[in-house]
This record gives C-alpha cells, sequence and structure tokens, in this order.
C-alpha cells in the first residue's frame, strides 16, 4: 500500500480501508448497512405485535397468531445483541489493519519527503495534522461514512412509512432537515479551519506541556523552580487555541441546533396529526405507537444526530484536503535508501562558488563559498553560530541539492552520486545526536546498519573503549546488553557527556571514510571537548575529518582550518599561520585562551 500523489476524495475514506483490511471493512460496512434496514423492520413488527395483542385482548384473534410477532422480535433483540459484539470485533481488526498497512504507508511517504519539507514550518504543520494516528483517523472517517448510509436507509425506511401514511408530514421534516445539513457541512469546514489555525499554538502548549512534566527536565524544574513560569505560558496558550475552537463550535452548535429545536416541533405537531386517522380507523393503533416512536427517532437523527454526522464529515473533507497536499510534496531518493555495502574511495571534495538559501527565505547563508579538501588530512571549520558551518555539512550529506556552483566529490558533481553512496561515505554526529532507548550495543551498532546484527560484543567494546567508555559500561547491570533510559524496568540512565561518546562511539563503528563532528560536544567544558577531540583524532588515523565548532581548543589538530562569516571562508590555514595571520582567527583564540589554561 502506498500514498500517491493525486486527488483525495471521499470515495477514498471507503478505497484505502478496502484496500488496509478488507475483510473488517466490508464486515464493518455490512453490520452498518443491516443497521439501517432493521430499525424499519422494528417499527413494522412492533406494530403488528401490538396489534395482534389487542385483537387477543378483544377476542377477535387467537392467541396462537402471536408467536410469529413474538418469534420476530426475540429475532431482533438477539440480532443487536450479536452485532453489537460483532461491531467491536471487526472495528478492533479494521484498526490493526489500518495501523499495519495505511499507518506504514504513511510514514513510509513522510521517510521519502525532501528535507526541506522537515525544516519549514508550514509543511512540518501539515505533515503534523496528517501523520498524527492516521490509522485513527481514517476508521473514524470510514465509520462515520458508513454510519451516515446507514442512518440514510433508516431514515428513508421509516420516511417511507410515514408517506404511506401520512405524506405530508415527511415533506415538512425533509424540507427543515436540508437546511440543517447544509449548516453543518459549514460548521464541519470551520471547525477543521480553526483547528488547522490553533495547530502552532497546540504544538506550542504540548511542548511547554513536556517540559513540565518530562523526567528529562525534573532536575531543572526542581532547581529552577520555573513550573509556574512555564505554567502561565502553556495556559495562555492553550486557552487561546481553546477559545478559537470554542467560538467556531458555539457559533455552529447554535445555529445547527435552533433548526433542530423546530423540527422536533414540527414532530410533535405530526404526532398530534396522526391521533386522527387512529380514531377514524384509518391507522391501527400498533402503527401508531410505532410511528410515534420512529417519528421522534427520526426527528433526533435528522436534526441532531445525521446533522452532527455530517459536520464531522465536513471535517474529514478537510483531512483528505491535507491528505491530497502531503501526498503531493516532493520526495527525495534518499529518504529509505540504505548505504551502500561498500563506501566509494574518498580522494578530494571541493566547494566552488557555492551559494545557498534555505526554501522560502531570501537570506543566502552561503555566498560563493570556496574550499578544498584531500583525503586522510584533518580539518576544522570555526565561526560564531550562524555562519553556516552546519550549512555545509548538509550540503555535503546531499540533503539540500538547490544550491548555485559546484560541489565536487572525488572531482565528480555530488548530485550525479546515488544517495547510497553518499550514505555510505559519510559518518556524521550532529549537535542534537539522537538518544535511543535500547540496549548499549544497539545504540552504536545503529551506526552502520548494513551489519547491525552481525556485530560481535569485542567490535562494540573496542570502539566503547577507544571513546573511553568501556570501564563505565561495564559497570552497568548486564553490560554492553543494558536498556538505556528509562522506558524499560531495568533501563539505566546516563550522564550527558557518556551519551555523547554514545553517539562518538556509534560515528567510529561506521567504516565511512568521511568523519564529520558538528559540535557534539557542545555541552561539555572546553577541556574536556578538546581531550575528546584529541582521542577522535587519534582514532581517525587515516580517515578524512571534519570538526565543526566555535570553540578553538581542538583546531591545533587540524591540518588545515576554515573561518567562516558571512557564508563564506574569511581566513584558512594551520593554527600557526593564521595566529601569525593576526586576523579573526587569532582574535578568537586570544579571547578563549583562559578557558585552557
Amino acid at each position: 500500500m502506498q500514498i500517491e500523489a493525486r486527488r483525495y476524495g471521499f470515495a477514498d475514506l471507503i478505497r484505502l480501508p478496502l484496500q488496509a483490511a478488507p475483510a473488517a471493512a466490508v464486515l464493518v460496512g455490512l453490520n452498518a448497512v443491516l443497521a439501517g434496514i432493521v430499525p424499519t423492520i422494528q417499527v413494522l413488527v412492533t406494530a403488528d405485535f401490538i396489534d395482534t395483542a389487542l385483537g387477543i385482548l378483544q377476542g377477535s384473534l387467537e392467541r396462537s397468531q402471536i408467536y410469529s410477532s413474538l418469534f420476530a422480535i426475540i429475532l431482533l433483540i438477539a440480532y443487536s445483541w450479536v452485532t453489537g459484539a460483532l461491531a467491536n470485533l471487526t472495528n478492533v481488526k479494521l484498526n490493526l489493519g489500518l495501523e499495519k498497512n495505511y499507518q506504514t504507508a504513511v510514514m513510509d511517504k513522510r521517510a521519502r519527503l525532501q528535507y526541506q519539507h522537515i525544516e519549514n514550518p508550514e509543511t512540518w504543520d501539515l505533515i503534523q495534522r496528517v501523520t498524527s494516528q492516521p490509522e485513527a483517523q481514517l476508521a473514524s472517517g470510514y465509520n462515520l461514512l458508513i454510519s451516515l448510509t446507514a442512518g440514510i436507509l433508516r431514515i428513508g425506511g421509516i420516511l417511507g412509512i410515514l408517506i404511506a401514511e401520512v405524506w405530508w408530514a415527511a415533506l415538512v421534516i425533509l424540507s427543515f432537515s436540508i437546511p440543517l445539513f447544509a449548516l453543518a457541512v459549514k460548521s464541519g469546514r470551520a471547525s477543521y479551519q480553526a483547528s488547522k489555525e490553533t495547530a502552532k499554538l497546540r504544538r506550542k502548549s504540548n511542548y511547554l506541556a513536556t517540559i513540565l512534566t518530562s523526567r528529562e527536565t525534573v532536575d531543572e524544574r526542581t532547581l529552577f523552580g520555573y513550573s509556574d513560569y512555564i505554567n502561565e505560558l502553556w495556559h495562555e496558550r492553550y486557552e487561546t487555541a481553546r477559545k478559537i475552537e470554542h467560538q467556531v463550535q458555539k457559533k455552529w452548535f447554535i445555529r445547527t441546533k435552533a433548526g433542530g429545536v423546530i423540527t422536533a416541533l414540527i414532530s410533535v405537531l405530526i404526532v398530534l396529526v396522526l391521533l386522527n386517522p387512529v380514531f377514524t380507523g384509518s391507522l391501527s393503533v400498533g402503527l401508531f405507537m410505532s410511528l410515534v416512536g420512529a417519528a421522534f427517532n427520526l426527528v433526533q437523527m435528522m436534526s441532531w444526530g445525521l446533522s452532527r454526522s455530517v459536520d464531522q464529515l465536513a471535517r474529514y473533507r478537510e483531512y483528505l484536503k491535507d491528505l491530497t497536499e502531503f501526498a503531493g510534496l516532493d520526495e527525495s531518493e534518499s529518504g529509505q535508501v540504505m548505504p551502500a555495502g561498500t563506501a566509494p574511495q574518498f580522494r578530494t571534495l571541493e566547494f566552488r562558488n557555492v551559494s545557498f538559501k534555505y526554501p522560502g527565505t531570501e537570506k543566502y547563508v552561503l555566498r560563493n563559498l570556496s574550499f578544498r579538501m584531500e583525503a586522510g588530512r584533518h580539518y576544522a571549520f570555526v565561526g560564531v553560530n550562524g555562519s553556516g558551518k552546519t550549512t555545509i555539512t548538509k550540503l555535503i550529506a546531499g540533503l539540500y541539492e538547490n544550491f548555485t556552483g559546484e560541489i565536487l566529490l572525488n572531482g565528480r558533481s555530488i548530485r550525479s552520486y546515488h544517495p547510497s553512496e553518499l550514505k555510505a561515505m559519510l559518518s556524521i554526529v550532529y549537535q542534537d545526536f539522537a538518544k535511543y532507548y535500547i540496549s548499549v550495543k544497539d545504540n552504536i551498532a545503529l551506526g552502520a546498519v548494513n551489519r547491525i546484527n552481525r556485530y560481535e560484543d569485542w567490535e562494540i567494546t573496542q570502539a566503547l573503549n577507544q571513546v573511553g567508555l568501556a570501564a563505565a559500561v561495564n559497570k552497568l547491570p548486564q553490560g554492553i546488553n543494558t536498556p538505556l533510559g528509562k522506558i524499560k524496568p531495568d533501563g539505566q540512565d546516563i550522564s550527558g557527556g557518556e551519551w555523547q561518546r554514545i553517539a562518538m562511539a556509534r560515528a567510529i563503528i561506521n567504516p565511512a571514510p568521511l568523519r564529520i563532528l558538528d559540535e557534539p560536544t557542545a555541552a561539555l567544558d572546553p577541556i574536556s571537548e578538546s581531550e575528546l577531540y584529541q582521542e577522535f583524532e587519534r582514532i581517525s588515523c587515516g580517515k578524512t575529518t571534519i570538526f565543526i565548532s566555535h570553540r578553538l581548543g581542538s583546531t591545533k589538530l587540524a591540518d588545515e582550518i576554515f573561518v567562516i562569516g558571512s557564508g563564506r571562508v574569511l581566513e584558512q590555514g594551520t593554527h600557526q599561520e593564521l595566529m601569525a595571520l593576526n586576523g579573526i582567527y587569532a582574535q578568537m583564540y586570544e579571547s578563549q585562551r583562559s578557558w585552557y589554561s
């Protein structure tokens, strides 16, 4: 199952569940159709039972004549019991099928999206709306659509009986109900638009709620005592979003339900009108009593239940619009591509007059940037925050291709390489590296997914030893098999510095010829950072490394240093050459000298 780039409509609320869980979807639909037909049968059976019972009491009918009606009522009661349990079972199976197939298809599409959509706030909001429990949204939409179909069948059956007995009553109910449906459609559209408008506020309030409740922030919450302040910020955003949605719902509730009250009054009038045919004998008592209950149920469905369903269906129509837009987002071939089994040889990397600005912005982050690197050497990019250092790594990794100028890898345009080749060539540790709450061994083995299930314990231990973490891991209850974090009962917490070393070990175990460290040690003190870089430089002997930092303690290790500012190389050379130049680098180094003394 795949999310195709096309327009999605109401038919897809049926098609997609049938594609993801055909048997369960058919059973749910069949049950809903029967649920729409049975109430009409129930009206007729109940009327027959009451009329037969009255005939027996009056002596005009034999007792035996009631058995068929009684048996029919018993069958209907048994049906309602059985179908209730069956409906729950089939809905569970439907949800499981959608979770397995539809949710997987949505997540596959998300994984294939171009990186720019992840960093763009507008498309990120769209992605969040569509991929937040997609299987539940589709299951609800499917159930709503078939329930609406069942409701229409039920209404049609009861209206048919009314038309046969008092034709004008049915027409009156219809004439008042159709405008209610139109209001319900507008209400649903307005509600979904309100939810889109409040998406950013909801995201911010959810983030603040995480700060107030998560384990990761409990130490600072206690130490700094900022809970009341953060709670005020959370409440402000939550209330703003809630009031916007409440105002929309209140407005359309009043309009819709005012029409429902009028229809209810008309149903009372209809009941009064039906009394005369009973008195004249043209309408049986049993059918009158059944029609009275049916008329009130009909009004309830058409003015409240059905209009509410139409309201919700209008909301799902907006969801389908979002799904259409999501399905049309540009994809990247690299999204789900595994690294090549054997990395291409790395010889040179060159930027020639490269300029780049992030999609949707006008400011150039890089402007006519040029430099050259050769295999086996160690390089450092330094500069203030926001100078473009991390952007350089994103271009090297192929995350963005909308640059001008040339990026040449081994003399070839980087665009000509298959994504699997680029992935195999690079091993990157970012400042915001991931913390995986799995075992130590799996945390490190993720660095080379092609061998993730084939690593021997001694290889993992060797990587841990290279980053100075072997002794600490040996003290854990299960050694390298100890789960990290507190998700599992036997999980263990480790320090921030130890998490950083885990990330470094993940990079080390990767056989890629080019290793990039993008300030992963920013949380360490300057001396510890410098020592860790020295260790990484030692164990990366024979490979090409790039250190990115705004702290200069590790730059002495580099064979060549590039000072980045205003999106270009301002100075380059060895540490000694740049200090002798007495320019930007020398000033930065002197300002930080005390950190390392």
